[in-house]
């Protein structure tokens, strides 16, 4: 949520981040394979939270995704994982790749990344890449990412749409995948950071809902990114009538409200203790006689325990998100 283009010393962090990232996959390249994750050959995280040694839960231990892999439904997950942090950087990112393969019930169809950085990628890559497609918005700085699971997606395209008025490099991934037959159209984005940047985090909630309502009748379309949005930006924009908030169409839970809270999260020193539903999803559904639709299921946020290393794997919750195929 913080971070943005202009930082002070951005490069050298993002230098510093790339030299510990590469040093420590190098050394991990002569032990561990990409089915050291898969195959759960490793100690899980350790877990500081009540919820236990599982993240994909809510904050009061509810237990949302489905114990077996439904070939009915598609499960999503969409985080800002907060690549630019240096702090326990590798540790951080075996810890996402270790939840994607190990703790949830069944690793999720689609991932939609926002904050990452080209070390953090690669680190990924080596260990996910048999089972996922990776698509990036940019080589350089760092950027916002989507995985498809290849035995579950088919990526057809994928594009990217800069934000013409952006001051932080923002821009919005797109792909046109089928799922089952259907068509899909997913797509992530990191809004502008920082409360002084509502009226451009605005124009891209625009963008985004134009792109959603224009587009063909039979494609359904899922957005999921740190939106950086706050509850009155949204009601200012408003959403057109064909598209949803994904937790309001759940009945808002209360325990995945917020998936920026540094009041529980402490991996940054924050004078000022705050809490916001930064990150969110918006569904627009397919219509037409025959068309499949995909309807909600559940919500959970995810990355609530702490690693061993004493840091969570994000300063954001995740959104871990199941849909139906009706």
């Amino acid at each position: 949520m913080s971070h943005f283009m202009g930082k002070p010393h951005l490069s050298e962090l993002i230098t510093h981040s790339e030299t510990d990232m590469e040093q420590v996959c190098a050394e991990q390249e002569a032990t561990s394979t990409p089915a050291d994750i898969k195959q759960g050959e490793e100690s899980p995280p350790g877990s500081s939270n009540e919820a236990g040694d599982n993240p994909a839960v809510c904050s009061d231990g509810t237990e949302h995704p489905p114990e077996e892999e439904d070939d009915n439904k598609l499960s999503l997950i969409s985080w800002n994982v907060d690549g630019l942090d240096e702090e326990e950087q590798p540790e951080r990112a075996r810890g996402l790749c270790f939840l994607l393969f190990n703790v949830l019930s069944h690793s999720p169809d689609v991932v939609l990344l926002q904050e990452l950085i080209q070390p953090y990628s690669r680190f990924m890559k080596k260990r996910l890449a048999e089972t996922y497609t990776f698509i990036e918005a940019r080589k350089e700085g760092y950027f916002i990412g989507i995985m498809l699971k290849k035995s579950r997606i088919t990526l057809l395209h994928s594009e990217i749409v800069d934000y013409p008025t952006t001051r932080q490099a923002r821009n919005l991934l797109v792909a046109q995948v089928l799922f089952k037959g259907q068509k899909l159209c997913l797509m992530t984005s990191h809004f502008e950071s920082c409360k002084a940047s509502a009226g451009e985090r605005m124009r891209q909630l625009r963008l985004v809902l134009k792109r959603m309502t224009e587009a063909p009748d039979d494609v359904t379309f899922l957005f999921g990114g740190d939106t950086n949005l706050r509850d009155a930006e949204v009601a200012k924009v408003g959403l057109p009538g064909c598209v949803c908030d994904v937790w309001e169409h759940l009945g808002e839970p209360e325990q995945c409200r917020y998936t920026w809270d540094t009041h529980a999260n402490t991996n940054k020193d924050h004078r000022y203790k705050s809490r916001f539903r930064f990150d969110r999803l918006y569904l627009r559904r397919a219509v037409g006689d025959g068309v499949p639709l995909l309807e909600p299921d559940s919500m959970a946020l995810i990355g609530l325990e702490k690693l061993k290393c004493g840091c969570y794997t994000s300063d954001h919750w995740g959104i871990y998100c199941t849909f139906s195929a009706q």
